[in-house]
């Protein structure tokens, strides 16, 4: 079983930031902006004094590496510079297994300037650099024909040639009758391409995430509940991740709400998201039930936030792949 993911490659410089700093640089809190290089300047000199750590990152490679680690085929498709940061995102997936479809282009490798508040909310900077040039005659087709599932997110839409790729896959995933999981992803691209993202979730997607936000902005209702419910008549299987409260799931229309698990103050929330949508996409290719994939994806949600970055270190994913199987 094999997933198939077009996504943003970005390298993650993760710091500490205070009201203040988001103030003085007119950013809004727990959101994603995309940014040119001037503003990644500003950002970079701004935050000049604190201390970084840089990693490897972005939303769906984040989710197509976890998966990998917990034992599941995963390939990535997308662009990197050619660059030393395209050679260290490289790095990265040979070490973690996944199948590297990333195309690198004349261009510098995106990078997302995260800033992390005291309430442990991010705030995500995203110069996407090099993704910009990722086209539709960069999708493998071969691999997009023979997975078993495609995954993409909503942060895929801000390109015109990104959505062109998205869209080829999309293609081919239909006339072979293949999965396909869509993260709507970020609150602003559901404002930015609400139309766009009713049209996908009503005629391509058989399972859909997002949380409270992103599906408020989608149904123009606060009642995390109730848009699950409004989801589930245009999906299969609809999520919506409520925060402290949890989340719930649709199947063929049957909600049921998932406990949230582990710590209720987090280190991190940075790929809390994208590491629930591995957990419940690994409890779907393994043939567990929606409502054992969404424990399996809240538990390992839970874990990501108690950690330091968006990714697991391969023993930890090799501890909690064992957990998995005595608690599930």
């Amino acid at each position: 079983m094999a997933i198939y993911g077009i996504g943003n490659p970005l390298i993650d410089f993760l710091c500490y930031a205070d009201e203040n700093d988001l103030d003085k640089l007119s950013l809004h809190k727990g959101t994603m902006l995309l940014i040119d290089e001037r503003k990644r300047s500003e950002i970079l000199s701004c935050m000049n004094d604190r201390k970084k750590t840089v990693s490897c990152g972005g939303s769906c490679p984040n989710t197509m590496v976890t998966l990998r680690m917990l034992g599941v085929d995963t390939i990535l498709a997308g662009g990197v510079g050619n660059d030393e940061y395209g050679e260290m995102y490289r790095k990265r997936l040979r070490e973690s297994g996944v199948k590297d479809e990333t195309v690198s282009f004349e261009a510098a490798t995106g990078t997302s300037i995260i800033l992390l508040t005291e309430d442990k909310e991010r705030t995500m900077n995203t110069f996407l650099g090099a993704n910009r040039l990722f086209d539709e005659c960069n999708v493998n087709e071969e691999s997009a024909r023979n997975a078993d599932l495609f995954y993409f997110t909503g942060y895929m839409w801000d390109t015109e040639e990104q959505r062109r790729a998205v869209k080829k896959a999309l293609r081919i995933a239909k006339e072979n009758d293949i999965k396909i999981a869509f993260d709507l992803a970020d609150p602003f691209a559901v404002g930015r391409y609400r139309s766009d993202f009713l049209d996908l979730v009503s005629n391509y997607c058989d399972i859909v995430f997002a949380n409270s936000e992103e599906a408020r902005f989608l149904f123009n209702n606060y009642d995390a509940y109730e848009c699950c419910h409004s989801m589930g008549k245009l999906c299969s299987i609809a999520v919506v991740k409520n925060g402290k409260n949890g989340s719930y799931i649709s199947d063929m229309g049957k909600i049921t709400q998932i406990p949230l698990y582990g710590t209720t103050k987090p280190v991190d929330t940075t790929g809390a998201g994208d590491t629930y949508a591995a957990g419940f996409l690994y409890g779907y290719i393994k043939g567990y039930s929606p409502q054992t994939a969404g424990k399996i994806a809240s538990f390992l949600a839970g874990e990501i936030i108690s950690q330091l970055g968006a990714q697991f270190a391969p023993e930890r994913a090799k501890e909690l792949s064992e957990e998995i199987s005595r608690l599930f």
